[in-house]
């Protein structure tokens, strides 16, 4: 794992973006895993910058989410996929087609199959970009005491309901369940990289540099065993 520690917010999402900018200049078919959250905004909003200055071309490119909300539909506010078309989707020249977002309404285990079948089919990502929960989560993948290797729907933790909710008018409109990549999924990329910043993440940043183990309570512990991981940490998520 490579730990790369950034004054800041902006310095953070500008060194996440030249990662995957120079991805897609070296291999305009590049296929990218990408995440949702407040964190990796940043990041799209440098890339949208790079697309528009004429530097980056998103027509061959191919890209998978990590999750979504259980019960939401694609055009509500709140969902990850509106979420990826106005931050990203919507402001570059990349065909919707080429885009996956989990879908996770009606039949659930249908969907859960549906999207392993598309992982399955979509093979090893370029690079996968990935944010943190303060719970030491990653993508939907909550502290439990067995981790899912492929898509589930998964069960989100109190913690994280709470920590959502801001997104929300109130924590009870925040969906209490969530379909997600499993761990397998999630590092099957050539590159991953995982973004903390701020205060919130702090104790899960000092709790991943700090530990020897691998803990199915914790996991973001899981990173460190990717051969090709860029941790980038603002100081406020480094230093607390």
């Amino acid at each position: 794992m490579k730990l790369v520690l950034c004054k800041n917010y902006e310095e953070l999402s500008k060194k996440a973006s030249d990662i995957v900018a120079t991805i897609i200049r070296d291999n305009p078919n590049a296929k990218l895993g990408l995440a949702t959250g407040s964190t990796p905004i940043g990041l799209y909003q440098n890339l949208v910058k790079e697309y528009n200055d004429g530097k980056l071309d998103f027509k061959n490119v191919k890209t998978v989410n990590l999750d979504e909300y259980v019960g939401i539909d694609a055009k509500n506010t709140q969902s990850y996929r509106y979420f990826m078309d106005f931050n990203l989707f919507d402001r570059v020249n990349i065909d919707k087609n080429n885009t996956n977002v989990p879908f996770a309404q009606g039949n659930l285990e249908e969907s859960v199959k549906d999207y392993d079948k598309l992982l399955e089919d979509f093979g090893q990502r370029d690079v996968q970009v990935m944010g943190i929960g303060a719970n030491g989560h990653i993508a939907f993948n909550e502290p439990d005491t067995k981790l899912n290797m492929h898509t589930s729907i998964v069960d989100l933790t109190e913690e994280t309901i709470i920590a959502n909710s801001r997104f929300f008018d109130s924590k009870e409109d925040v969906p209490k369940k969530a379909i997600s990549m499993g761990l397998a999924d999630a590092f099957n990329c050539k590159t991953l990289v995982v973004l903390a910043s701020g205060l919130s993440k702090h104790d899960a940043v000092e709790k991943l540099l700090n530990t020897t183990k691998i803990d199915t309570q914790f996991p973001l512990s899981f990173i460190t065993l990717h051969p090709n991981c860029y941790l980038i940490v603002d100081e406020e998520a480094y230093k607390g």
